[in-house]
């Protein structure tokens, strides 16, 4: 294939992704499916003004393949779960049951035409740990790889606090109420400084 085609498939995917995220129609798609899985109205996460403005973030990734000279296992991305809302991708590998050990990974392939969505901690927040964050890795391959990931998170000003259908005296709120933008920003910078 020609580098000419190449930059012409690459844009064409770019601007879907784009369009998935200068418009809300994904985010209330997803969540109205998730609000009906749980027995809500579809639009419980628009009366709570998640999708009033909501951050839509398009990540271009590139991971190099290299697998490691030694029996060291090299990460792509080792494993972690998303912050915000939704993310939707191409491709990925999934852990089911994060906390069982051994944990035992599945890779989710590509279907054509579809995307893979995995549920961000905010959605984990709102449903009480109902819907878990995914838990999910980047392996090497052995060969260059490039990633789009469209993370789709609520307006930063949003509330995000357990739903009343997801709770019970028996099975109380896990997480106090925070702002959207508070969480977010409260993971980033726990991230970069365990890092440095």
């Amino acid at each position: 294939m020609c580098v000419l085609q190449e930059t012409h498939y690459f844009m064409v995917t770019l601007s879907v992704y784009d369009d998935m995220g200068n418009n809300r129609s994904v985010g209330k798609r997803l969540t109205s499916l998730i609000a009906m899985a749980l027995n809500l109205e579809d639009a419980v996460f628009e009366k709570v003004g998640s999708l009033d403005k909501p951050y839509a973030f398009l990540r271009l990734l590139h991971y190099p393949g290299e697998v490691g000279d030694s029996d060291e296992v090299v990460y792509g991305a080792s494993a972690h779960s998303d912050y915000g809302m939704v993310t939707l991708l191409a491709t990925d590998a999934v852990c089911r049951e994060e906390h069982k050990q051994p944990r035992i990974w599945e890779d989710v392939r590509h279907i054509k035409g579809a995307f893979i969505i995995n549920l961000g901690d905010l959605m984990e927040r709102w449903t009480n740990c109902l819907f878990r964050s995914t838990l999910h890795r980047v392996m090497p391959t052995g060969k260059e790889r490039y990633s789009m990931a469209l993370f789709l998170d609520p307006n930063p000003d949003c509330i995000v606090e357990c739903l009343k259908s997801c709770c019970s005296d028996s099975s109380p709120p896990r997480f106090p109420p925070i702002r959207s933008g508070d969480h977010l920003r409260e993971r980033i910078n726990a991230a970069y400084s365990s890092s440095s």
